[in-house]
């Protein structure tokens, strides 16, 4: 029987100075035991011995996660330990073991990571597997089955093959795999090529540090009999708007939270709050945090899709000064750019643009358009903001020195989950989608000017106020 991490206490225990085992807590003693220790000998559990002598050897408290393999599967631990002096102990070690997380041990390629994931598998109509962030890797469609541009889904989010529903209790079983790393089925979807019902279900992939790394997956097409509900009447056809706002508020909220205490403890690392650490582990941190803070603006962007999208999506029609929008927005990116090594020329204090628009929508599109001249400029480079006045209509122009656009692709980066090259590190593909939709509902547009190693020329346009 797995019990949930939440409800365990912390186990205790204590060593002496040779790092034999004087007292702990039960279920300490039992997993020391299975390991071959008992009271009266040195620990047996190699993480938590290196733990104690770094804490040693240093003489402070030292806390570190650790995985430690149990059984058929691992642990994940938060160990501290604690020097302490005592009668009965004398340069003696306190230690507290928390978490008691337990999954499955990670298994190497080819072999079988849930049998109960198998077996589901076995009757898939496709086999599908995605990375950390449910970007789709590996796809394929069996039989007769519609093959769904296999090679163009690679790279995209899952959502992108297959529209989610809710399940009979209103939650998104898919969620509750990824936030507990856990495997899942059940999750009622439509495949978007055909509106095909069909079912999916998963395996989570760790790596071999026990890291999450994506799902195994298949996909089961519903037949017309399953469609209907127990005294033969046909099920209801969802409402697809509203199971979409529905997956986008589920997201929102199930992610944010423990994406939120992820980068919080990754910064808190990075700084060094608790004392001195390797450079490694430091940096370690930072990549977490940064990662942390990518899925973040995923979240962003999928929520603000769902909501540009309903039919009822409305902006606020008021006076705004653009210009001063796009000090505003560049003041917010002043960081990032500092930190890429790129100036940003904004305009000066006193011009003024009066436009026609909503600001926190205004302020949302500069904000992505600056962002992304930022990201493709090239060290000590360049991004200039300018103001234009064409009759009625009021542009902001945001330019970079980056490697340009061609123009066969200057339409495709508007798209929904475009880039123009997959393998750059870069955003979700819904920035310039979501930011054209905005200025259009404004009353305006979003466009581009460039061409290959020229940079590129974003103009931001909406209609004169007045």
């Amino acid at each position: 029987m797995t019990v949930d991490a939440a409800v365990l206490p912390p186990a205790r225990a204590t060593l002496d100075r040779d790092g034999r085992l004087v007292s702990a807590d039960q279920r300490l003693l039992d997993l020391n035991g299975r390991a071959g220790g008992m009271v009266g000998q040195r620990l047996a559990i190699p993480q938590l011995v290196t733990v104690v002598r770094l804490a040693k050897r240093l003489g402070i408290r030292v806390s570190r996660t650790v995985v430690v393999a149990d059984g058929g599967g691992d642990l994940d631990l938060w160990v501290r330990a604690e020097p302490f002096e005592a009668a009965s102990a004398p340069d003696g070690v306190a230690l507290t073991v928390s978490g008691w997380n337990s999954r499955p041990s990670w298994q190497p390629a080819g072999t079988s990571e849930d049998a109960a994931g198998d077996f589901l598998r076995s009757a898939a109509d496709w086999m599908w597997e995605t990375d950390s962030t449910l970007s789709l890797t590996f796809l394929a469609a069996s039989g007769s089955m519609p093959r769904t541009a296999d090679a163009a889904l690679l790279g995209q989010p899952l959502t992108r093959m297959f529209q989610l529903g809710e399940d009979d209790a209103g939650t998104f079983p898919i969620l509750t795999g990824l936030a507990q790393r856990r495997p899942f089925e059940g999750q009622s979807a439509t495949l978007r090529s055909t509106g095909q019902p069909v079912l999916l279900s998963a395996s989570p992939r760790f790596d071999p540090a026990g890291l999450f790394v994506g799902f195994i997956g298949a996909a089961r097409a519903i037949d017309a009999m399953e469609r209907f509900t127990a005294d033969g009447k046909a099920a209801p056809t969802p409402d697809l708007d509203a199971v979409a706002t529905a997956f986008a508020a589920r997201l929102d909220h199930t992610l944010r939270a423990p994406l939120d205490r992820i980068i919080a403890n990754a910064d808190r690392i990075h700084a060094q709050s608790d004392g001195p650490l390797k450079q490694d582990y430091t940096n370690y941190a930072a990549d977490i945090a940064s990662a942390g803070r990518h899925l973040i603006g995923l979240v962003d962007d999928l929520v603000d899709l769902q909501a540009i999208e309903r039919p009822d999506f409305t902006v606020a029609r008021e006076a705004i000064d653009l210009i001063d929008v796009a000090r505003r927005a560049a003041g917010l990116l002043q960081i990032r750019a500092t930190a890429a090594r790129v100036r940003i020329d904004k305009p000066a204090f006193g011009e003024t643009l009066p436009a026609t628009g909503e600001f926190r929508r205004a302020l949302q599109v500069l904000v992505n358009l600056i962002a992304n001249a930022v990201r493709y400029s090239p060290v000590d480079g360049m991004v200039w903001i300018r103001a234009e006045r064409a009759g009625r209509i009021a542009a902001i122009i945001v330019a970079d020195q980056g490697k340009g656009i061609a123009r066969i692709d200057q339409d495709r980066i508007f798209g929904k989950f475009e880039r123009v090259d997959q393998t750059e590190a870069g955003g979700s593909g819904l920035g310039l989608y979501i930011a054209r939709r905005l200025a259009r509902t404004m009353g305006g547009d979003v466009t581009v000017d460039s061409a290959p190693g020229q940079g590129a020329r974003f103009i931001f346009s909406l209609p004169l106020w007045g």
